[in-house]
């Protein structure tokens, strides 16, 4: 019998929807019909059980499925690099406050691993002191090579520590960070999941350079879970991995849709165009996250962050119309009608923001 998290509903299944449509492993033509008649079936609400800190929560959100299991996930996440890296001696309450918050508007899906620093750590504590522990779909990573070839004690330490950090006999989806001894751990991964340790196995990669790996392991890894990276700026996976995905019913996590708050960075001071009312757009955060997650092969999109007002206005594009494939298209080109827009990619990570966990980013910091 398959395992359901407690707190998703089940659907009709996006992989039937998307068989249906012919979204075969070739790169099809996303056409307006394919992007109307995916996201009527994507864009499903549900009746979220409010939590114990807000008996107000909203009801309504938009979610997806997980293409294997026909699982339900909301389509925001929260992403938990740098941000959730704070040592026990910093103020840490604003980062609590952001995963209630989170939690509160319906959020579901934390990614988090063991090599950011004290984020596993804090995720963990936070979900306690909330009482979420069991109720949070956490999406994890390992990186392992060990003493030799094929040497799983590595991967199964760390299995253990994350298990103890989170408070959990197992882990929601456990993935292979960065693709690293992929080869070996894969394997592994799977033999967790045949014995309960895991519900979902993946791998992930955020760095272009690499998505012709990411496209093969979705061909040919059985995976269920892929994360990649994907954004209005960054959309090269929409071209071939995206309909990979579907085609092999991969579940499709979405990190850097902000591309480390460099997006922000390009729209300060501009007002949203008059069209994005058209889809609920109160903010960019909005305009940007609903580009994203409105791809019928996207699961979830994982945008992270240290504000509890910013959460909010991310967990904002649960709510309302998603573009369809002509929306999309005015979205795209009205960015690349902004200064800047076409050399995003040349900027350092995270302008104007400064992290002082245990992780520490290259000096200058990453480009690309």
């Amino acid at each position: 019998m398959k395992a359901v998290h407690p707190s998703i509903r089940r659907n009709v299944s996006r992989r039937s929807v998307l068989g249906l449509l012919g979204f075969g492993a070739a790169a099809a033509a996303l056409t307006p019909t394919f992007f109307k008649t995916a996201q009527a079936q994507n864009q499903t609400q549900i009746q979220t059980r409010p939590s114990q800190t807000a008996p107000n929560q909203p009801s309504q959100i938009i979610t997806k499925e997980i293409p294997r299991t026909q699982e339900k996930l909301p389509a925001i996440g929260l992403g938990t690099f740098m941000t959730f890296d704070a040592l026990s001696g910093q103020p840490r309450d604003h980062l609590q406050q952001v995963m209630r918050r989170f939690w509160d508007a319906g959020g579901r899906v934390v990614d988090t691993s063991l090599l950011y620093g004290m984020s596993e750590v804090n995720v963990g504590e936070f979900a306690r002191t909330l009482g979420l522990t069991n109720d949070l779909f956490i999406t994890n990573k390992t990186w392992a090579t060990g003493e030799y070839l094929g040497d799983p004690n590595q991967a199964q330490r760390q299995l253990e520590q994350s298990m103890t950090r989170l408070s959990r006999d197992r882990i929601d989806v456990m993935q292979v960070h960065s693709l690293v001894n992929v080869d070996a751990i894969l394997p592994l991964l799977k033999a967790w999941k045949a014995e309960g340790k895991i519900r979902y196995v993946g791998v992930t990669h955020h760095d272009p350079l690499y998505f012709a790996a990411l496209e093969r392991w979705i061909e040919n890894g059985d995976l269920d879970f892929v994360q990649l990276r994907y954004s209005i700026r960054q959309r090269g996976v929409e071209d071939r991995i995206l309909p990979a995905a579907a085609a092999r019913g991969t579940a499709v996590l979405a990190n850097m849709p902000f591309e480390k708050a460099r997006l922000f960075e390009l729209v300060k001071g501009q007002s949203l165009p008059d069209f994005a009312s058209e889809i609920g757009c109160e903010n960019w955060a909005q305009f940007f996250l609903k580009y994203v997650i409105s791809h019928p092969a996207l699961t979830c999109a994982i945008p992270a962050t240290t504000n509890p007002d910013h959460v909010a206005e991310n967990m904002g594009a649960l709510r309302g119309s998603l573009p369809d494939n002509s929306m999309r298209t005015r979205m795209v080109e009205h960015m690349e009608s902004l200064p800047g827009f076409d050399n995003l990619l040349q900027t350092p990570w995270y302008p104007g923001k400064n992290f002082s966990g245990l992780v520490r980013l290259p000096n200058p910091r990453p480009l690309g």
